[in-house]
């Protein structure tokens, strides 16, 4: 628990730590994922455009499932340092993840800031085509790649019908 909140709080130190929760449903119905983060601070070696880079104070992941592993998709919803928010680009590790700042830089740092974002939408934008069905949904705060230190803490995630919003 933090400032009253419930919450999970992830630590990376040149390392990372996730948390995955598998979960079964279809974002035609649920298409809006809400949840709240707060960061200490962002990475300053984080670049999502180079693997040496990819890391992040925060993150987390909506992952949709294939029967073949490498056509499995995922939407990445970081907290960048240096793309501004809205910007997408695709994982400098593959094509198959989308990485979306949602929030970018240090003016946010150190407050919870609560984050809507309609994952089918998003999905047909970088996808070009429907989403099949969610699979698990993560969160990880990752350093392994720029060596750096980090924390961050997650409140509730929560899926949501479009008229929730």
């Amino acid at each position: 628990q933090e400032d009253t909140l419930r919450c999970i709080k992830a630590t990376s130190d040149s390392s990372a730590s996730g948390l995955s929760y598998k979960i079964n449903y279809d974002t035609n119905n649920y298409p809006i994922l809400n949840w709240r983060w707060k960061v200490h601070h962002v990475l300053s070696n984080g670049n999502a455009l180079k693997k040496e880079g990819d890391d992040y104070a925060a993150r987390i992941y909506v992952v949709f499932p294939s029967l073949v592993f490498w056509k499995t998709r995922t939407i990445n919803y970081i907290w960048a340092n240096k793309l501004p928010p809205g910007k997408a680009v695709t994982s400098p590790f593959t094509k198959n993840s989308i990485m979306i700042a949602v929030e970018s830089g240090e003016s946010k740092t150190g407050r919870w800031i609560e984050e809507k974002r309609n994952v089918f939408e998003d999905f047909r934008k970088h996808f070009r085509q429907d989403p099949p069905r969610v699979g698990a949904i993560a969160i990880m705060t990752d350093t392994d790649n720029t060596g750096e230190k980090a924390v961050a803490w997650y409140g509730p995630i929560r899926i949501l019908c479009a008229s929730s919003h």
